[in-house]
């Protein structure tokens, strides 16, 4: 398994659309396959700061989310939005390493 922890910074004017559009990648994004989570997350002490939490079943998956229809979509529309390029860091998971206890609905 791989997840991958994305950091973004969002101008304050467009806090509204980037989580529309992201919430939109993140109802496709779900149904992939090898997608275990897609997390949303925004920073409780600065509003323009979002984390995207990604677990995948295999760093291939991981990869070809990147060429699906609804990410490049999302990318399309969200980079302009951000203060400075996101940062995404890929790591190997530890524990849970039983695929079950990652998701429970599909």
């Amino acid at each position: 398994m791989i997840v991958t922890i994305v950091d973004i910074y969002v101008d304050e004017g467009h806090l509204d659309e980037f989580i529309t559009a992201t919430i939109e990648n993140h109802n496709h994004s779900i149904l992939e396959p090898e997608n275990l989570r897609f997390d949303l997350l925004q920073s409780k002490e600065d509003p323009t700061r979002f984390t995207l939490y990604e677990v995948y079943q295999t760093e291939e998956a991981s990869k070809a989310h990147k060429n699906t229809s609804h990410y490049l979509k999302w990318r399309e529309k969200a980079e302009p939005w951000m203060k400075k390029p996101r940062v995404g860091i890929a790591y190997q998971v530890i524990a849970p390493d039983e695929e079950d206890k990652w998701k429970t609905v599909k």
